[in-house]
């Protein structure tokens, strides 16, 4: 999995809340078994008109939400059911990171376990965000520094996040949760056998 350290993109804006996961990867798209293919269909219901074309006044339609990697999004973003499909269709699409209010916590802790980082900013910020994003017509610009836990543009807004150490480390790796425990190998085996000889020895029953 890809490392998360610092990154630097374009901004999408999606001013809507409670966006949940059966709208952002429709549950008639849930049959693929591999984490791949789900770029396409994502937020397919808002995306596309009933005879397939893309519909023009969904936001990430607009020209300037072209090639985006930073999805600026409403409160209680994820919500609903617990697809992991949600998070890959997001990554796939080309988002390192979604910024919010907040998130459901499902979704949340299947972004880390996925590389997408999930970063929560207050009311106000993110008001300020989406205000600076109408102001530039979509062609808004944010650094993202997982290190520093800070959000900030080249106009002078400066926010930081907060993170569980355990998701930070994750991130900063680019490890799933078995990666992160295979970081502890040794001590997994050094228990395995200390448990094997207290057995031997009758202890433990």
């Amino acid at each position: 999995m890809r490392p998360f350290v610092r990154h630097a993109g374009r901004v999408a804006a999606l001013p809507r809340v409670n966006v949940d996961t059966d709208q952002i990867v429709p549950k008639q798209f849930l049959k693929r078994i591999e984490r791949t293919g789900f770029a396409p269909v994502l937020f397919h219901d808002w995306r596309y008109r009933a005879d397939g074309s893309p519909d023009p006044t969904f936001e990430l339609n607009q020209p300037a939400a072209a090639g985006a990697s930073i999805l600026l999004a409403g409160a209680n973003f994820g919500c609903g059911s617990s697809r992991e499909h949600a998070v890959w269709a997001l990554r796939e699409y080309g988002f390192r990171l979604v910024i919010a209010e907040s998130f459901a916590d499902i979704f949340y802790a299947n972004c880390c376990q996925n590389g997408l980082l999930a970063v929560r900013l207050v009311t106000g910020e993110i008001r300020e965000l989406f205000a600076r994003h109408a102001r530039a017509a979509g062609h808004y610009d944010v650094v993202v520094d997982l290190e520093a836990q800070t959000v900030v543009d080249d106009a002078g807004f400066r926010a930081a996040f907060s993170i569980a150490p355990y998701h930070r480390e994750m991130l900063l790796s680019g490890l799933d949760e078995i990666g992160r425990t295979l970081l502890e190998e040794d001590r997994i085996g050094a228990y395995e056998r200390d448990r094997d000889e207290g057995r031997g020895k009758g202890e433990g029953w």
